[in-house]
């Protein structure tokens, strides 16, 4: 393992700036797509691709296939399915954005339940703030219709956290093997649901337009091959007491990309609960990130 930096170059920002970037342009990627293409047949392309590019990384890796397996049926099957359907179902989705921060201090929890993590006033303080910004959209009259949403988005943070206790199994394994493994059981599970529940979708795909498959495979090569890719290479180079703050400005610019690009309004009480939410999940994030900072980063690519 090669010595990190002590400081961040201007390579490392430009990555950062990137994977920040694709992260938060997916938000469009997957409504274009849901808006488009029944969502189980959405996710099932969309795992396809995963599992095509990163498909010269799978291998048998002994001991932590049990750990991938299940990675691959909450993540590849489970999670992107459940954003789909918030996407699918929302109207405004600045505010899914908001809400899907729930994810990080939920991944806390899940760590101090399940792993018997300490956690100490600041993190708790962070889950709480996290917790009343995404609470203050219930008083905004503009967020009723998007109730469903946002539930559904939730119910993808759970998701997500839980499948960050899995991950964390897996330091040491590459990350491009991780997500060949995503792909395949993802693309196996979504394409017997999809045919079972969305046979039309699926016999619909030779005939779907090329932008369709564009925006599927921007959320497949974009977000999740190339911003969790740029994620390990900067894990590579520095503590993730210096990486973690950085991914920080993704929901920021998801929050401006769906405002801008399907000219929902920001109003007022979204403005005041993503600011407070996003100071909760940076407060976790900062301090979930110092606390682990002694940890040998993952060997990844």
């Amino acid at each position: 393992m090669a010595s990190h930096p002590s400081r961040l170059g201007p390579a490392d920002i430009f990555v950062a700036l990137v994977m920040n970037l694709l992260w938060g342009l997916n938000i469009i990627a997957i409504k274009m797509s849901v808006d488009q293409v029944p969502p189980t047949t959405a996710a099932f392309l969309r795992l396809s691709i995963v599992f095509l590019v990163c498909l010269p990384w799978l291998r048998i890796v002994p001991g932590r296939m049990r750990a991938l397996l299940l990675l691959g049926l909450l993540t590849g099957c489970l999670f992107f399915l459940v954003i789909n359907l918030s996407l699918m179902v929302a109207t405004n989705v600045g505010v899914l954005a908001i809400a899907g921060q729930l994810g990080v201090p939920f991944s806390m929890l899940a760590a101090v339940i399940v792993l018997k993590e300490q956690i100490h006033v600041l993190r708790i303080a962070g889950v709480a703030l996290s917790l009343a910004g995404v609470g203050i959209l219930a008083f905004d009259p503009a967020v009723a219709n998007e109730i469903p949403g946002v539930a559904l988005t939730i119910l993808s943070s759970i998701i997500w956290a839980g499948a960050s206790l899995i991950q964390r199994s897996l330091k040491g394994v590459p990350v491009l093997t991780i997500y060949a493994w995503i792909g395949l059981v993802g693309m196996v599970g979504l394409s017997l649901s999809a045919l079972l529940i969305e046979p039309a979708g699926i016999a619909s795909i030779p005939d779907l337009p090329p932008a369709v498959f564009g925006w599927i495979a921007f959320s497949a090569i974009g977000s999740s091959v190339i911003g969790h890719g740029s994620m390990s290479w900067l894990l590579q180079r520095h503590p993730i007491s210096q990486v973690m703050p950085l991914t920080l400005a993704a929901p920021v610019m998801s929050v401006a990309a769906a405002s801008l690009f399907f000219g929902t309004p920001l109003t007022p009480i979204m403005i005041l609960g993503g600011l407070i939410a996003l100071s909760g999940v940076a407060i976790v994030t900062i301090r979930t990130a110092k606390v682990a900072k002694k940890e040998r980063p993952p060997q990844v690519l």
